[in-house]
């Protein structure tokens, strides 16, 4: 792979016949910093998050009061609603990559949303995916990581897939009015999204917490729950952290509830936290936001996306040192990726996803919307269904997950119903060097393309080829 290659398959998410070469690789990619739209219109007809939140306890609400035989018809509406919702938002991140201008920035933002995963198994979390995505991940993945991590983590869609909201300190005055009662019901601390964070949003596994430190911050951070349902008693919005105030945004529909958090100091880390109950987990997430471990946990990952399966440690040290470095400015360290060398290796040695090969093939056939195509099912098929990793950790970033004979077979199949879609208009043979320029494009390949029966057969196999099918 020559430089154009690699900077429109490795960085990007794939060639357009009709777009230019970059005359300057390197200075293409940085230059898309200025031009990135955090809501480009393919997003502008979404619902924003709070008033998804109103609408879904609002019905909720109104399903509790219905008589018993009307219940079950106003769950499945409310379940109907929610996939639309969902359905619709896939589809405009589907065609907010087909068209970007930046397409760079735009694998980054799909990048730091598999980093910040969620899960839409829950019926709130399927309505709020895509608000998810628009307001706590597209606006900040050119900010500061600090800024980013707190627009995740206080998301209405991350709280309930973490089972936060249901958490309460078991001293706090929540718990005790409730022990006076209802003795016989028991509510106490929910440690999931403390753990998630520790473990997968800022230090990494082994990286030297306790379990001791797992249950302090999951006690510092009770009360963070959901706006609406203001007929909770202890129901405030939350004023920014001090050591958060940095730029931090706010997504609509977080409240906190002093009512439901437990009193005292907390120790986290070997460090003693005794801010003001509405502070005390923002003081937190900021130190670990900058810990040296979050450094090389972010460094490491993005290496891996970037390069190799297995990164190369000389670059992790040199990312995780940016990070460090600049205070976790995320730009200053996308800068140290564009530069180094390994990014520009031109072995293939990363096996695209398949939203990265759906999303590329689309390109490739000059696509700026998903038009018939059903965005959501077909992902699903292809074994990576949109916001549904079935786990916090999100999907994989290695070919082994997704190299698999019969995935292989799944994609040979949709190439074939693209390539139908597209008629005659497409000549595979001109198209070939415009989607892998240089030698990126194998004898082999070229040969197959040039000899296919017919148009079609022709860029399906060019779809389905090694060259292709790694960036």
């Amino acid at each position: 792979m020559n430089p154009d290659a690699i900077a429109l398959n490795r960085f990007g998410l794939g060639a357009r016949p009709d777009d230019p070469m970059p005359r300057n690789p390197r200075r293409w990619l940085l230059d898309q910093f200025e031009h990135y739209q955090a809501l480009p219109p393919a997003w502008s007809g979404q619902q924003d998050t709070g008033s998804r939140l109103a609408d879904y306890q609002q019905r909720q609400r109104a399903i509790a009061g219905a008589a018993d035989e009307d219940r079950q018809a106003a769950r499945q509406s409310l379940r109907r609603d929610a996939r639309a919702g969902y359905l619709a938002a896939v589809d405009a991140r589907l065609a907010s990559a087909l068209d970007t201008p930046t397409p760079f920035v735009e694998r980054l933002v799909h990048f730091w949303a598999n980093h910040f995963a969620i899960s839409v198994e829950k019926p709130l979390v399927l309505g709020m995916a895509g608000s998810y995505e628009a307001q706590a991940i597209r606006p900040h993945v050119l900010g500061r990581f600090d800024t980013l991590l707190a627009a995740a983590v206080r998301h209405p869609a991350m709280l309930v897939y973490l089972d936060q909201p249901q958490s309460i300190g078991p001293g706090s005055p929540a718990a005790l009015r409730l022990a006076e009662r209802s003795p016989e019901r028991r509510r106490g601390l929910n440690e999931n999204l403390a753990r998630e964070i520790l473990e997968l949003h800022t230090l990494g596994v082994r990286s030297g917490y306790t379990q001791d430190d797992v249950t302090e911050f999951a006690r510092a951070l009770t009360g963070w729950s959901l706006a609406a349902d203001t007929a909770q008693p202890g129901a405030q919005t939350v004023p920014q952290p001090a050591a958060m105030a940095v730029g931090a945004a706010e997504p609509g529909g977080f409240r906190f509830r002093p009512a439901l958090h437990e009193p005292g100091a907390r120790t986290v880390l070997g460090r003693r936290y005794d801010q003001p109950a509405d502070q005390q987990a923002g003081a937190i997430l900021a130190d670990l936001a900058v810990a040296p471990a979050t450094a090389r946990h972010i460094a490491t990952k993005l290496a891996r996306h970037f390069v190799a399966d297995d990164p190369p440690p000389g670059l992790i040290d040199r990312l995780a040192a940016a990070f460090q470095r600049s205070g976790g400015d995320l730009p200053t360290v996308y800068r140290v990726l564009v530069d180094a060398p390994e990014c520009w290796a031109d072995s293939s040695a990363k096996f695209k996803t398949p939203w990265d090969w759906v999303v590329s093939s689309m390109r490739a056939l000059g696509r700026r919307e998903p038009r018939a195509t059903q965005a959501a099912p077909l992902l699903g098929q292809l074994g990576q269904p949109v916001w549904r990793p079935g786990s916090p950790a999100g999907y994989d970033d290695i070919a082994g997950t997704w190299a698999a004979p019969d995935a292989l077979v799944r994609r040979v199949e949709l190439a074939q119903r693209l390539a139908a879609q597209s008629g005659n208009a497409i000549d595979p043979r001109e198209l070939a060097p415009r989607l892998l320029p240089g030698d990126a494009l194998g004898d082999a390949t070229r040969l197959a393309v040039a000899r296919a029966e017919s148009a079609g057969t022709g860029l399906a196999l060019l779809l389905v080829s090694p060259e292709f099918m790694r960036r």
